[in-house]
């Protein structure tokens, strides 16, 4: 998945969390809810002062929109667990203890 859509996905699921829909959010940001939905369908980036505008309403920081590791692709997730326990093979057994926790 692109880094567009990445971002987009991201933007929703804080806007959602914040308990706003697309339409307040660009009425309180002075934008066309259209450009909203393109943001968060990954069509365009959003422009640095909308981007700004929108983590200020819901309250979070750059650091936390472009925090979307957890959304990657299967595969490339299992790529990068497999990476950390070889880097880290004193904590394989921890980390299995909690896959099968998570999984019961």
């Amino acid at each position: 998945m692109n880094n567009k859509k990445l971002l987009g996905q991201r933007l929703r699921e804080l806007r959602k969390r914040k308990g706003i829909n697309q339409e307040k959010l660009a009425e309180l940001i002075s934008v066309e809810p259209a450009t909203i939905s393109n943001i968060e369908n990954g069509k365009n980036y959003p422009a640095l002062v909308n981007l700004e505008n929108i983590l200020k309403v819901l309250d979070c920081s750059f650091m936390e929109a472009f925090d979307f590791e957890h959304k990657n692709e299967n595969k490339n997730l299992i790529e990068e667990i497999n990476n950390i326990l070889q880097n880290n093979p004193e904590k394989v057994e921890e980390f299995y203890k909690i896959v099968k926790a998570l999984t019961k």
